[in-house]
């Protein structure tokens, strides 16, 4: 372990291919990777239960965990069901840029849930005489390493490596001191991040928590009990059946951006990780973008995947001014302006479980099935008074506030971590101060 007096400073290299102390190696040294069990598919449910059932879809872009949504509810052989820190590796990957083919995770603990080792996603055993199991997961986030996977990768449309393939991979390995030093310094930030995104998940549950209350139970403020029947159902006295696009609430957001002389954040939907957080996004100048590059956020604004079954969301707040600058959106997204009076009201309504049903209920298409603008249009829902939404904003404006501040302390130190990364792993930068 890495003591509190470790440092990192910038040093050469003792020859072009390694730093002084490590040697020359492949993976294959270090680690070997055990396939998953063929779980039956007709007990593969998204209905949840204790069984997770692992699937790249549990991996975020970069590296890292990530909930999934399918579980398991048949017979379970007890040699696939993995431990809290077991290392885990993506061996297909669904898009066309392998965005998390070769990747890892580590299991989370949770004694309520078993982690299912599925056929898709190889569990990593090291070899504990050479190898740390936390430098080797991060080794495993190394862009030279990820280009490895993505050039030896077989498939088209759906991408696969193999145990075979990832052992092969030459690496410099340090140590193992200095791997647990450079794991220690790693995982500091990551431990950061990781504390203000559980922040951010019990603020968001705050606030849909005074949602649900508020706008389904129908126990808001003032609330007198009296009830009209309207398209939906019985609602409020006062309150009215409205949509996502409404005269003097809201607009679509226009689909064209103006030329610009810099370079701009192009998001597209596999780069948000999280609820509202954008990571692992590429910079473009106006000339490269693509067609599909040309939507600019504005102030005020929610965003979300026309994909059917994509829950990806985006809210750009005023305060979010450099956001805003910054990016571009591709048309994956659909993005719509409110008033700020109803800003948080729609927000919390568009994180629901309810929207998403909704959305997949009008998304049409043979081969992409997404909602269109006019599928968006046909999407109702009970719509306060404005004073009603006004109080709403006034409640959990902090809630929001604080996640708007939560998610740029992360992505600094997510950029950090990535900067850090890469020149840690070749060596261009040394741990100092660790002990033996």
């Amino acid at each position: 372990m890495a003591d509190k007096n470790t440092t990192i400073s910038a040093t050469t290299k003792a020859t072009a291919d390694k730093p002084k102390g490590w040697k020359m190696t492949t993976l294959g040294e270090v680690l070997a990777i055990k396939h998953g069990f063929a779980f039956s598919g007709e007990n593969i449910t998204d209905q949840e239960n204790e069984n997770i059932l692992l699937t790249p879809g549990n991996f975020l872009v970069g590296g890292g965990w990530k909930d999934g949504k399918k579980y398991f509810n048949g017979e379970i052989p007890i040699d696939y069901v993995l431990k809290r820190g077991d290392l885990i590796i993506t061996m297909t990957d669904l898009s066309k840029e392998g965005d998390t083919l070769g990747y890892p995770a580590l299991i989370p603990g949770r004694k309520d849930k078993k982690y299912l080792h599925n056929q898709r996603v190889g569990l990593v055993n090291i070899n504990e005489e050479k190898g740390n199991k936390k430098y080797i997961y991060y080794l495993l986030r190394f862009s030279g390493y990820q280009r490895y996977i993505i050039n030896t990768a077989s498939g088209s449309t759906v991408r696969h490596t193999s145990p075979t393939k990832i052992q092969s991979y030459e690496i410099a390995l340090p140590p193992l001191p200095e791997q647990r030093a450079i794991a220690a310094v790693l995982s500091s930030l990551d431990d950061k991040i990781e504390l203000l995104r559980e922040q951010n998940k019990t603020l968001e549950a705050t606030a849909q928590a005074i949602f649900k209350e508020w706008f389904v139970n129908f126990n808001f403020p003032g609330a007198t009990g009296k009830m009209i029947d309207s398209e939906l159902g019985e609602i409020p006295e006062g309150w009215r059946v409205g949509g996502l696009i409404e005269d003097s609430i809201s607009e679509f957001v226009k689909t064209n951006i103006d030329k610009f002389d810099d370079t701009k954040d192009y998001v597209e939907t596999a780069n948000v990780n999280l609820s509202n957080f954008v990571g692992n996004f590429e910079k473009i100048t106006y000339e490269e973008r693509a067609s599909r590059a040309n939507m600019q956020p504005v102030a005020n604004s929610i965003w979300f995947a026309r994909m059917a079954e994509s829950r990806k969301y985006l809210l750009f707040q005023e305060r979010d001014w450099q956001n805003i600058e910054t990016k571009i959106l591709s048309t994956g997204f659909a993005g719509i302006r409110y008033i700020k009076d109803y800003l948080y009201f729609y927000w919390c309504f568009i994180l629901s479980n309810t929207f998403d049903d909704l959305k997949n209920q009008f998304a049409e298409g043979a081969v992409q099935v997404a909602i269109s603008n006019g599928g968006i249009q046909r999407i109702l829902l009970a719509l306060p008074p404005k004073k009603i939404a006004q109080k709403f904003t006034e409640t959990v404006s902090f809630c929001f506030e604080k996640i708007s501040n939560n998610n740029s302390q992360i992505q600094t130190l997510s950029y950090l971590r990535d900067t850090l990364l890469p020149k840690l792993m070749k060596g261009e930068i040394r741990v100092k101060g660790f002990k033996n």
